[in-house]
């Protein structure tokens, strides 16, 4: 059951009292004891009264506050006494879908569950999912509390210079939580970083933040001193929920090396003390294998020149997925195997020989497809690329990289094409120019002026310059536009551009324009997805789009930010 919110349905009159009195002494009639009375607006539109932070605990308070704590467990308990019908107020912008969690939103689901989901609307279900998850911040903030002063309680009973304490308090987890050593240090670690940030724990209560963010916050922050981390998370508590866990790790990594370069080469160049390589048995009865703590260059380049191999496979008749091609082509370079091997065609004689190589690339161990290096994009801001700056770069597809590692990355690659991307006050792309040489510190000026820009359209209306009567864009619009989003356009996927399709918002067939207001780079999931019945997807200007889901809501999404 639920209550209904809607002033002509309810059954109940406002001035009769319960059937049973409220257990603490109160004059007056139940509707005077909710704050109701012939002279007030009822409670639905009245604004929400201030909810003290534990109001039961100021009962033994002067009576001024007692009388206050008094109002608004009244205002609790008429809430929960009247007659409940059909869920409601789970629509978007209801009260049940902007009510912060509570024990009267978790009344309200839980009615809202036993009378049936099949009651609720698609938008309400929606409602409903997002009050859950509110409701699942709000008791994670107190288990973690309740962590903490556990283990508060246990440091104060701890003999004077023990070590053992914190072995003592997790051990004390693992039993009362059935939980392994890993598992309560881990959730000892989450609880010890939260303490760190009053802020974010404020916002974890009350729903703002899911305990999934909150773990990629402290983690990402854990090195830092309490004042710098502090700030950052102050940054991000409230935009958090608006971005994945990828998303929110990659942002913060982009601010700590943006902010603390110095620190972070520390600490990677600390952490690869740690290198090895980690070997495990998967559940499926298969092996696993991984390198840990390896420079970020390397790795890169690593994936990157698998990547290149098992396409150049695939291409050659390659049986398998992608994942399952790169995966022969890692073992087979591992165990020292022609990776041209994994052809069941002919062809592997002729991909195996030096002769196939790319004449640009460079020698490596073994012939042919062993020699493939693949490519990355790198970008990096131009001071950064001088070594004038040690602002933070990026390659596609791995999120922010220290200044070194991209100077590392942009020294390796062999005939490189050079794009120079100019952006606005908030990091978005405004122009481009592409170039087949770069220039050297001396000659910048020389360079740049020897550029010519593409200005991207960025106005709320298009100019249509760059359409083509076609169906697939030309070289350079679909450049211009993998340079204005640089992954899909969908707001929750990372995709890089260069691997989505380059897609019509408005179908080709249906009058759309092949144009830059009119495509985006979508992944082949989310192509499918905005052509499922309930979906739709509209453009309002160049790079700014919004995706509706079956349910009615809309999520918007925007062109990618260059590090700047």
């Amino acid at each position: 059951m639920a209550v209904r919110l809607d002033r002509e349905l309810m059954p109940l009159p406002l001035t009769e009292p319960p059937n049973e009195p409220p257990p603490y002494a109160w004059t007056g009639t139940w509707a005077s004891a909710a704050g109701l009375t012939d002279d007030t607006e009822p409670w639905w539109d009245a604004p929400e009264p201030e909810v003290p932070a534990d109001v039961r605990s100021l009962r033994a308070t002067p009576p001024g506050l007692g009388a206050l704590a008094d109002h608004w467990i009244a205002f609790e308990r008429f809430a929960e006494e009247i007659p409940r019908e059909a869920p409601f107020g789970f629509a978007v912008g209801g009260p049940l879908d902007l009510m912060e969690p509570s024990s009267v939103l978790a009344s309200f689901t839980a009615d809202a569950f036993e009378e049936g989901l099949a009651k609720l609307s698609d938008d309400e279900l929606v409602g409903m999912l997002y009050a859950t998850r509110r409701l699942s911040s709000w008791q994670a903030a107190m288990e973690l509390a309740a962590v903490s002063e556990l283990e508060s309680r246990r440091q104060a009973t701890a003999r004077p210079g023990s070590s053992r304490d914190q072995d003592h308090v997790s051990a004390e987890l693992g039993l009362t939580l059935t939980m392994t050593a890993r598992s309560t240090e881990k959730l000892l670690d989450l609880a010890r970083g939260l303490a760190r940030f009053p802020g974010v724990q404020t916002a974890l209560l009350a729903g703002r933040i899911d305990r999934s963010r909150v773990a990629v916050m402290v983690e990402e922050l854990a090195s830092l001193d309490l004042i710098p981390a502090a700030a950052i998370a102050a940054a991000f508590v409230n935009i958090a929920r608006k971005m994945t866990t990828s998303q929110l790790r990659a942002e913060i990594r982009r601010m700590i090396l943006d902010l603390f370069p110095a620190l972070i080469k520390a600490r990677a160049q600390k952490g690869r003390r740690h290198a090895r390589v980690d070997v495990w048995q998967e559940l499926s009865g298969n092996g696993a294998m991984a390198g840990r703590e390896l420079p970020q260059a390397d790795v890169i380049a690593a994936d990157t020149r698998i990547s290149a191999i098992a396409q150049t496979l695939k291409c050659a008749g390659a049986t398998g997925t992608m994942d399952e091609i790169r995966a022969a082509v890692f073992v087979a370079l591992l165990t020292g195997r022609d990776p041209a091997t994994l052809l069941s065609s002919p062809l592997s004689s002729s991909l195996s020989s030096p002769d196939s190589a790319g004449a640009g690339d460079p020698p490596s161990a073994g012939g042919g497809l062993a020699r493939l290096t693949g490519s990355v994009h790198l970008t990096l801001p131009l001071k950064t690329w001088l070594g004038w700056s040690d602002a933070p770069g990026e390659a596609a597809g791995y999120g922010p990289l220290h200044a070194d590692t991209c100077r590392d990355l942009a020294s390796r690659m062999a005939s490189p094409r050079w794009c120079l991307t100019l952006t606005d006050e908030q990091g978005r792309a405004a122009a481009h120019a592409c170039s087949t040489g770069g220039p050297g510190p001396p000659g910048v000026k020389a360079w740049l002026a020897g550029l010519r820009f593409d200005w991207l359209e960025r106005g709320d209306t298009c100019r249509h310059s760059r359409q083509t009567t076609s169906y697939r864009p030309g070289k350079k619009l679909r450049h211009l536009i993998q340079v204005r989003q640089r992954t899909c356009a969908n707001p929750v996927c990372r995709r890089p551009a260069e691997v989505c399709d380059l897609d019509h918002t408005i179908p080709f067939d249906q009058g759309g324009r092949t144009c830059e207001c009119d495509s985006a780079p979508v992944c082949r999931r989310h192509h499918r997805c905005k052509q499922a019945p309930g979906w739709r997807l509209v453009q309002q200007k160049p790079g700014y789009l919004v995706w509706t889901t079956p349910s009615g809501r809309s999520f918007p999404a925007t062109p990618d930010r260059y590090p700047i």
